[in-house]
């Protein structure tokens, strides 16, 4: 059974270029108490870093089984959970609806582990619409690129 209150995790991934310089941010909300994660890669994409940062916004849960509210603006990250994708990914042997290998699979794998662990309810949250936390993991993520170069 989840632990006391829902925590909330806020998500995104950049990249400049694609492949190219890539970060990512969560902004994790648990009983008032917020926590800023960023990292970054100097070769990636931008859906690793949209994975990447639903990993580790996830991985920084602490405790037990724990009821989670989860928000991207990443339909590929948000509509493999609501749709199931990665049920039918391994029943297939990690291939995709074109019989071709999943993309990302390393990170699909440690983000559908994490997953399970909690009770997860993920949410798509629109890009760039002006949604306050949204906007401040985008200049989380963004930051986290600019560091790469510094």
């Amino acid at each position: 059974m989840a632990g006391p209150g829902v925590i909330h995790v806020y998500t995104d991934g950049a990249c400049s270029g694609n492949p190219g310089p890539g970060g990512w941010a969560a902004i994790v909300i648990d009983d008032g108490r917020e926590r800023e994660l960023t990292g970054g890669e100097t070769s990636t994409t931008n859906q690793r870093m949209e994975l990447q940062a639903a990993i580790e916004g996830l991985a920084a849960i602490p405790g037990g089984r724990r009821e989670v509210a989860l928000y991207s603006d990443s339909a590929y990250v948000v509509n493999c959970f609501r749709d199931r994708w990665y049920v039918r990914w391994r029943r297939n042997g990690w291939k995709n609806a074109q019989k071709k290998p999943v993309e990302n699979r390393d990170l699909w794998e440690a983000l559908i582990q994490l997953a399970e662990r909690h009770d997860v309810s993920w949410h798509k949250v629109a890009g760039h619409s002006g949604h306050p936390l949204n906007e401040r993991a985008d200049r989380l993520a963004r930051a986290a690129i600019a560091r790469l170069h510094a």
